[in-house]
């Protein structure tokens, strides 16, 4: 059996060898030699994040930002702290707390300093001290940071190392090829000490790409990932990972280089805290998406981001056609990895990850409920010029609904089918705090803020939240209950655990069946879902040998039977297990 020396020798040198495709032979060496410094200073952060599981059935994460929850006598993370501990410490794993660093745009994704906790929000204080009581889940938004930034002050001043972090580009160069997740110009004009420059600006001119070509880039960053992990990360996530690689002339998304980057930090993690877990942000079509488990080398979670657009499409029309034909074709991940599942986040509901999977005039018509329910869409320049969806924006609360018919109770049990769909597939559940409290769209927040993105970014006053939260006649307090249950039944099931089995059966057009199998305590489960507004009967050998041995439903539903079949109510969600 290898010994520690000879793993770290042997990461060692696989790091180099991935530094010299990136860099060439001689860079390769001084990079080496440069992360042998850094690991002296983080030598011990492996021992502070334990040697656990990496997951298991009761792993989850709540995403939220760290000024979701608020009140005047406390910093943001302190009242957010005082909340989770107090609603949520029984049922929730991790929490994720969206960017936390000064910034200036973006709602903390155009970051100025990436060492610090912006005052507005507390302190280093603040986040360990929620490190406490819940694993905690990092961004490391690398691929670009503020014009606001020393680093983008000292590019313009001239100043090293500063000055070689950005893409100073020719813009007379063709770059149409490049794609485009936003319909602005990819080239902003700077003024500099030495002259007139354009840089490269993926997302907004105040969000200016940094250049990992230049090995002193990429080593800024592996501190700043070992600083986070010694911090408390569990989980790092690499927002807009996807983009992070420039070479003109091709389109700049996906390049093999950007693949590189992430399997060195894989292999940093794996050589100084083995337990934290490296999760991707690309939010492109299904196969790109999961380009980023590489051969089990590259991220240990990938967002399923197929999964939220795809569950609205099969709620909002009654099939689970193409959801289920979708799960059919997935593979397992890698070993060691897995999926994070999920349905909303502090971004829209993408609809790139619905390429392939159903018609474009599918597509449209669901983008069109969506605008009937008050939402917006987000679009991204074709290379052609043209413009298409990128992403939907709307609660995903809101986008249950049925358009011209208010109906709440409707609403709550379409939403809840969808969430008890996300928490049963084989991967890690990832609920957004507004998804949690069943938050509406908040149009105020989007006259107030300019964009569209802020539908679903409402800021609560604590003693309003919980106020909704104790009223049991409120929406709010019926979904948040429910959630809650459901996330507790389910962290005790074996067949819940990531690595346990799936298999997706096709029963019924109306119905999405999926079954958990766990081999060590033999426990299978037989996920059941209404997708329509109607009873439903359902059939099948599966299902029938689980009424003849006498099911019940881990969710607490009576079992109800026609002519020896299963009745499923509009809407139901069963978990069956005999």
């Amino acid at each position: 059996m290898p010994t520690d020396d000879t793993i770290r020798r042997h990461l060692m040198n696989r790091m180099e060898v991935r530094f010299e495709r990136l860099y060439g032979h001689d860079a390769a060496r001084e990079c080496t030699a440069r992360l042998r410094l850094l690991l002296s200073i983080y030598e011990d952060i492996g021992e502070r994040n334990g040697n656990g599981n990496r997951w298991n059935q009761a792993t989850n994460v709540l995403i939220t930002y760290g000024d979701m929850v608020q009140n005047a006598d406390d910093v943001p993370l302190q009242t957010l702290h005082r909340f989770l501990k107090d609603k949520l410490s029984d049922v929730i794993h991790t929490v994720h707390i969206l960017p936390f660093c000064p910034y200036s745009s973006d709602d903390g994704f155009s970051v100025i300093d990436y060492r610090a906790v912006d005052t507005d929000l507390g302190a280093w204080d603040d986040v360990e001290a929620i490190g406490e009581d819940f694993e905690l889940m990092f961004d490391l938004v690398l691929n670009h940071c503020s014009k606001r930034s020393s680093w983008f002050r000292n590019f313009v001043a001239g100043v090293d190392p500063a000055a070689g972090y950005f893409h100073d580009v020719d813009p007379e160069i063709d770059v149409s090829m490049v794609t485009r997740p936003r319909p602005w110009p990819l080239l902003t004009k700077v003024m500099t000490r030495a002259g007139e420059r354009h840089v490269w600006t993926t997302f907004s001119e105040d969000q200016v790409d940094l250049n990992f070509a230049n090995p002193d880039v990429m080593l800024e960053f592996l501190d700043i990932l070992m600083f986070y992990v010694a911090r408390g990360a569990r989980i790092v996530r690499l927002d807009a990972i996807a983009y992070l690689w420039k070479q003109i002339g091709t389109t700049c998304i996906h390049l093999d280089e950007t693949h590189e980057v992430v399997k060195v930090m894989r292999d940093l993690l794996q050589l100084v805290a083995p337990q934290v877990l490296l999760l991707t942000e690309t939010n492109v079509p299904h196969e790109e998406n999961i380009s980023y488990f590489g051969d089990g080398d590259e991220a240990h979670v990938v967002y399923n981001f197929s999964l939220p657009p795809l569950l609205l499409h099969a709620l909002q029309t009654g099939s689970a056609r193409y959801v289920t034909r979708w799960a059919q074709s997935m593979d397992s991940p890698p070993r060691n990895c897995t999926f994070l599942n999920f349905t909303a986040s502090h971004d829209g509901i993408g609809v790139r990850p619905l390429e392939g999977i159903i018609p474009i005039e599918e597509r449209d018509k669901l983008v069109k409920t969506m605008r009937s329910l008050g939402g917006f869409v987000n679009e991204k320049t074709n290379e052609d010029g043209t413009r298409s969806p990128y992403e939907l924006n709307i609660t995903y609360f809101d986008a249950m609904g049925t358009p011209g018919a208010p109906d709440d109770e409707t609403k709550v049990k379409r939403f809840l089918c969808s969430q008890t769909i996300a928490m049963s597939l084989k991967g890690i559940p990832a609920v957004y705090f507004h998804s949690l409290v069943a938050a509406p769209n908040d149009l105020e927040g989007v006259t107030k803020q300019g964009h569209n993105r802020a539908i679903n970014r409402h800021k609560w006053n604590d003693d309003h939240l919980r106020s909704l939260l104790d009223d049991n006649a409120s929406t709010n307090a019926r979904v948040f209950d429910e959630y809650r249950r459901r996330l507790s039944v389910r962290s005790s099931q074996p067949a819940f655990h990531p690595d346990a089995r799936q298999r997706v059966l096709s029963l019924l057009d109306e119905v999405f069946a999926v079954e958990r199998l766990e081999a060590e305590s033999g426990q299978s489960i037989l996920c059941l879902f209404n997708l329509t507004g109607n009873d439903v009967v359902v059939s099948g050998s599966r299902v029938l040998l689980l009424i003849q041995a006498g099911c019940t439903d881990m969710l607490g539903n009576k079992i109800k039977l026609v002519d020896g079949s299963l009745k499923l109510s509009p809407y139901e969600s069963l978990w069956l297990t005999s």
